[in-house]
């Protein structure tokens, strides 16, 4: 989160200066810090991270740690759905661009610009594409799966392109929601990659996305993947790039445990259903975008209704501001609140 600070604090609150992370630390440990303390560093109030303390105007309290990775999480979500949207428009444009390109321009200025954004139809043409680039490949392949569990026979599509990189010592990092995780054809394929290939997962991610050595990238062109583009151009695929490397380091490694969501009967899956609900997303985009089944997502929901006491939609979605299910899943462990109208502890 980028916030905003006084020219000798030019920072955001995901990383502060030595001195405000001395009183901060202060703070938190301690409850509350002198204002005269604080003088020093005016970024923690700027930050919003201290505040007046209403009983003593000359101290001033800490803004809690898991309300701070909230508010910083909430940021850098906007931050990645406002790449995805941007991707969308600017391959687009292009793919309406070149369109007009082969329409009205003589075939030798079509094929220059066709080395940039090229539009592969068929499934022939997409595989002898990605087998081309597969060759070239010296370094390293970057990979988005959405979809949640991966199918035995997508794995074995591309495994002897994968086995190739690996004979030539090229790294791979892959994206996959969590949902992929129970898949046991992915377990099998990353055992047999070894650590050549890094899985991390996420909630959601963006649509299929490979790119290789970062020098061209495969997008799908249509719903059902039979057209694909091919992209050259640099100032794209640095893009494409740089939406992956933020997506990434959202995600958690495959081989870490999903975080608890501190939430006595809500799983993190549910948490992410919670947020999607609270957007107005109905039932089959929600299932869509997590990679299950619409049936499995209500049946979440029913688990979220009974768990929050929520007799209707409508009160779901109350009951899921109230409790602060209405934002991207938190990282860090909440502190227990009650419920409202039942018994059973549940966070803020």
């Amino acid at each position: 989160m980028a916030g905003h600070g006084t020219e000798e604090h030019p920072h955001g609150a995901d990383r502060l200066c030595e001195a405000g992370d001395r009183v901060y630390s202060r703070a938190v440990r301690r409850g509350r810090v002198a204002r005269t303390d604080a003088e020093p560093v005016p970024c923690l109030l700027e930050l919003a991270l201290l505040h007046p303390d209403p009983d003593d105007m000359d101290w001033l309290v800490p803004t809690s740690p898991q309300e701070v990775m909230t508010r910083l999480l909430r940021g850098v979500y906007d931050e990645v759905r406002e790449s995805q949207r941007r991707v969308g428009s600017a391959v687009s444009a292009f793919e309406r661009y070149a369109g007009l390109g082969r329409q009205s321009q003589p075939a030798a200025s079509v094929s220059a610009e066709g080395t940039a954004i090229r539009v592969l139809d068929g499934l022939s043409r997409i595989q002898a594409a990605m087998d081309e680039a597969t060759e070239a490949c010296t370094t390293e392949v970057l990979t988005v799966q959405p979809g949640g569990i991966r199918r035995e026979d997508e794995l074995t599509e591309g495994l002897h392109r994968a086995l190739a990189l690996r004979g030539r010592g090229v790294r791979m990092r892959d994206l996959y929601t969590h949902v992929a995780r129970h898949g046991q054809g992915l377990l099998n394929y990353l055992e047999l990659m070894g650590d050549t290939v890094e899985a991390r997962t996420l909630d959601e991610v963006i649509d299929r996305l490979i790119l290789f050595d970062r020098t061209v990238a495969f997008i799908p062109a249509n719903a059902d993947r039979t057209m694909a583009l091919e992209l050259r151009h640099p100032a794209l695929v640095e893009y494409l790039v740089t939406v992956f490397e933020r997506l990434w380091r959202l995600a958690i490694p495959l081989t870490a445990p999903l975080p608890d969501t501190g939430i006595e009967g809500i799983s993190h899956r549910e948490q992410s259903i919670a947020a999607l609900l609270a957007e107005g997303h109905q039932d089959a985009v929600i299932a869509e975008r997590l990679g299950i089944s619409v049936r499995t997502c209500r049946a979440h929901i029913a688990r979220l209704s009974e768990t929050l006491g929520a007799a209707s939609r409508t009160q779901l979605g109350v009951r899921i501001a109230q409790v602060g299910l209405d934002g991207p899943p938190r990282t860090a462990q909440p502190a227990v609140v009650r419920l409202p109208g039942r018994g059973s502890p549940t966070v803020r």
